[in-house]
């Protein structure tokens, strides 16, 4: 009867599971790393450290986080958890913005109010109530994530130490001269009714009238004579007819070429020559041959009457900003509804006529439009022109349109009086500090660049309640507008001490006592600014908020990370407040990720059923998959996600996880502290896979240096995949299995393995955390000296007496003659000569003569390598032998000679009645 051997082979035994159940393990995790303060100890440890700061830049206290803010927290997350390993000492302090119109509106909306049938500090109160509810919810779910930081004491603009560092920033703008209240067109949201900045404007497609209008040329034959007795008028096109009735001018390009065209019907119109053809496929109109030639300086002081308020006289203007790739080249200019129109108005004197309410409707006396929508108002418009002949065409055109980041409506121009920041005053310092940062993609720099360069004033003021007010008095008896640094100063004291809501509670004099009184008048009679400030020049100073005034930071931070939206928003206020007030950029390097899409490049939307939710995806798989998706993908780029993708991520993650647990499993009995076999005595075998740890280590490394995370992602796991589990696990089974437990070959291995499972699992930790931590633990169980978090561990060093360049060249030779060998052993497999390649032995001969095979003197080797029972080097095997193509070796597969040992499945002469091979009986001989 045949013995079972099973008993006396060492198999793989580990208490780490196969399957991972991350959604019930991690929560384990969370918790493992709160109740032993891990983060607190980073901190104790590494207080003497070199220190590296990543500036968390605030998401909006307002819902659950979604894939997005998933992502960016990740991606920020693998920064500090390498830098910890690397030895800095890497605060992470996370941040919510709070305050704002969203949470105002949504506020006022789910307790059915509006801002007028509540007190604002009871407004805000309840604003406070709202963010702080979501600032929980979202805290629980970025923890969930396993992102490491200071989650206990996060900065949040709400808190009054934050409020008044941001009033600081506001002081010393005003000190500079900064600061100014003027009448400008700015971005305005008719839902929203405020005022918005370039940052909380997003460009959609948008469907608009597309319209041509003939304004009557006045004594035009004055200067022309050739135009004498004509009916001549200049042709506008323009997208927005409701502006129509603040029309102040038209503008012309100095050197574009302007003809005077005459139609069939005797009429003549003046247009940009090159535009003529587009004019007349979309009017149907026909012109003949030009009356006269000129360039647009030459018609610069005509005159022409507005198409529908005859008093009104039009003049012709002149702006390099007129274009010709559609249109007329004849611009309408309305200045108080478009910035450029402004600036031309200001140049020519213009009445700057804003006819438009907060709520988009025209005021009250308006001629022709006066209390209609604009919608309704256009239409009106058109009807006139309609009516009085001057509407030469209407269609409709597709085109980019600015819309409200908040509501997501389109928003218009509109002259109001606000309160701007004076970028143009240090505009150009603010591009020279642009040049010193470090752009990740590079090609943020020249973003940046050009979105500074062409901005205009920043608006900073709101028309809401739930912010942080602009310290600034009216006087009542003469109307001075009363703002200083030391009136600012004064409230920015109290707002420490009390918050923001006293500024709304306290009476001028309670705010600044003495400084209460109108300089220009001395007046007593002050009343308060009812703006508060743009929220992007909340989280714009966070810099100067946070950075400054938290003792484990510093200023500048080295890294701000976002979505490459912020080039426009937060980098750019941040920056903006930084060099008005320091003179340098806030950050030495700045990162920017793409937008999340789904598996086609599609944006995510309800309606096409493509939305992804992060939460969803932990409680199925695990935040680790989320983890991996980050980590493995290049974020330059749009980055995708989609079931595929994460069922692709799902097999990855199992793949590394294996690779572990086949570590672990392999290392039971193993005493770090007895057993390593000296570097010098391992088995070649072994040597080479930890010289090819070393290049793991060291690519890897460059990856987390230069923020290109899915190379470390990628290059660990392929490792993993084909050269740990695929080859050097599975050609070590046997002595690992088989051989004396405390054999010199085994120890050998199983010192490879604990090397290989320290490096890969400090490799893996910023990424798969939970994991990491997980398989650090049953380390923790062989060797009780390890860290008591791998988070504590100290990240692997490629090691030069490792790093072994000849054996790496070597092994790539072994290698190409192993995969030689392994398609040989395939085919004989196809073919039914063998069954399993222990069934084989196997002769080979070099592919040019006078070649030799790296250690083919060594049989044991090649058994092992090559999973075989018998291996041999010949000089010529028959012409009949298998020719492998790629590396031209001829390899023989027969069967092996012998029987099969019941204990290790090799064939070879048994050595007793048991049936084993030597080897096997002389390890149970011995006792095993």
């Amino acid at each position: 009867m045949s013995q079972n051997f099973k008993d006396s082979l060492h198999l793989p035994k580990t208490d780490f599971p196969m399957k991972a159940n991350l959604a019930k393990r991690e929560p384990e995790f969370l918790s493992f790393w709160k109740e032993r303060d891990i983060y607190g100890k980073l901190m104790q440890e590494r207080e003497h450290a070199p220190l590296f700061v990543l500036h968390d830049g605030p998401p909006y206290a307002n819902g659950n986080i979604h894939i997005g803010t998933a992502f960016n927290k990740i991606l920020k997350d693998l920064i500090p958890k390498y830098k910890w390993m690397r030895g800095f000492r890497a605060p992470y302090v996370p941040g919510w913005d709070t305050h704002g119109l969203p949470i105002e509106l949504r506020v006022l909306k789910d307790e059915g109010l509006s801002k007028d049938d509540v007190s604002p500090a009871e407004l805000r109160t309840r604003c406070t109530a709202y963010a702080m509810k979501y600032l929980d919810v979202q805290r629980n779910e970025f923890k969930r994530l396993g992102v490491l930081g200071d989650w206990d004491a996060p900065y949040v603009t709400f808190e009054p130490e934050y409020e008044a560092s941001q009033l600081g920033v506001f002081a010393e703008m005003v000190d500079k001269g900064l600061v100014y209240k003027g009448h400008k067109p700015v971005f305005w949201c008719v839902d929203c009714q405020t005022a918005l900045a370039a940052a909380e404007i997003e460009y959609e497609d948008e469907v608009s009238p597309s319209i041509f209008v003939a304004y009557p040329l006045k004594d035009v034959a004055t200067r022309f004579d050739v135009l004498g007795g004509k009916d001549v008028s200049v042709v506008i096109w323009t997208t927005t007819p409701w502006t129509l009735p603040a029309s102040m001018a038209v503008a012309l390009h100095p050197e574009y070429t302007y003809v005077f065209a005459p139609a069939e019907d005797s009429r003549v119109f003046l247009l940009a020559k090159e535009l003529v053809p587009q004019f007349v496929t979309a009017t149907k109109l026909s012109l003949q041959d030009p009356l006269l030639t000129c360039t647009g300086k030459e018609l610069e002081g005509l005159f022409a009457e507005h198409p529908f308020y005859g008093e009104r006289s039009v003049p012709l203007v002149l702006a390099d900003y007129v274009l010709l790739d559609q249109g007329t080249g004849c611009v309408h200019t309305a200045p108080g509804h478009g910035v450029e129109d402004f600036e031309t108005g200001i140049r020519y004197g213009l009445e700057i006529f804003n006819p438009v309410d907060d709520r988009g409707f025209f005021l009250e006396g308006t001629p022709l439009v006066g209390g209609l929508s604009l919608e309704k108002g256009a239409e009106r418009v058109l009807g006139v022109l309609r009516g009085n002949g001057r509407l030469l065409g209407v269609g409709k055109v597709k085109h980019s349109y600015p819309h409200c980041w908040r509501c997501k409506n389109p928003v218009i121009f509109r002259s109001t009086k606000q309160w701007f920041v004076s970028v143009a005053a240090f505009k150009e310092a603010t591009l020279e500090e642009i040049a010193h940062v470090r752009w990740v993609p590079a090609w943020g720099e020249e973003r940046i660049t050009n979105m500074v360069r062409d901005r205009s004033d920043w608006c900073i003021s709101r028309q809401r309640i739930w912010g942080v007010p602009i310290p600034a008095f009216v006087c009542e008896e003469c109307g001075q507008l009363v703002v200083s640094p030391d009136r600012v100063r004064r409230v920015q004291e109290k707002v420490r001490l009390m918050g923001s809501n006293i500024w709304w509670e306290n009476s001028p004099e309670e705010l600044v006592g003495d400084l209460a009184v109108c300089p220009s008048c001395e007046s007593r009679k002050l009343r308060k600014e009812t703006d508060i400030m743009d929220v992007w020049f909340d989280s714009g100073v966070s810099h100067r908020a946070v950075l400054e005034t938290r003792p484990e930071l510093q200023w500048p931070a080295d890294l701000y990370l976002e979505g490459s939206d912020q080039h426009r928003g937060w980098f750019q206020t941040s920056l903006l407040t930084s060099v008005a007030t320091r003179g340098k950029a806030p950050y030495r390097s700045v990162l920017t990720h793409g937008f999340i899409v789904d598996g086609e490049g599609r944006k995510m939307s309800k309606s096409l059923g493509n939305v992804i939710f992060p939460q969803e995806v932990i409680d199925a798989y695990g935040a680790d998959v989320l983890r991996l998706w980050v980590a493995s993908t290049d974020y330059r780029n749009d980055v995708r996600i989609s079931q595929k993708i994460i069922d692709n991520l799902v097999e990855s993650y199992r793949r590394i996880r294996n690779t572990a647990r086949f570590l672990l499993g392999n290392l039971n009995g193993f005493d770090p502290k007895k057993h390593m076999v000296p570097m010098e005595k391992l088995v070649v075998m072994d040597r080479w896979i930890l010289s090819r740890l070393q290049q793991v280590i060291r690519k890897a490394t460059e990856g987390f240096e230069n923020y290109e995370f899915h190379i470390p992602t990628y290059v660990i796991h392929q490792f993993c995949v084909n050269e740990v589990s695929s080859l050097f696990l599975d050609v070590s089974k046997d002595r690992l299995y088989a051989d004396r437990e405390d054999d010199l070959g085994r120890r050998s291995c199983q010192t490879a393995l604990w090397e290989l499972l320290r490096g890969l699992t400090r490799l893996v930790a910023p990424i798969l955390s939970f994991t990491a931590e997980e398989i650090w633990q049953s380390m923790r169980r062989l060797d009780p000296d390890l860290e008591e978090s791998v988070f504590l561990a100290s990240w692997p060093e490629e090691s030069a007496s490792l790093q072994d360049e000849a054996l790496q060249s070597e092994w790539d030779e072994i290698l190409s003659v192993r995969a030689a060998v392994v398609r040989a052993l395939e085919r004989a497999r196809s073919a039914g000569a063998i069954g399993h390649s222990l069934d084989a032995a196997v002769r080979i001969s070099p592919s040019e003569a006078g070649k030799t095979i790296p250690h083919g003197n060594e049989e044991e080797f090649w058994n092992t390598l090559c999973i075989v029972s018998a291996f041999s080097c010949v000089k010529d095997l028959p012409e009949d032998a298998f020719l492998d193509e790629e590396t031209g070796i001829r390899v023989s597969v027969v069967r092996a000679k012998g029987e099969k040992c019941p204990r290790c499945w090799k064939y070879a002469v048994p050595t007793d009645d048991r049936g084993l091979c030597s080897r096997c009986a002389s390890v149970l001989d011995s006792g095993n």
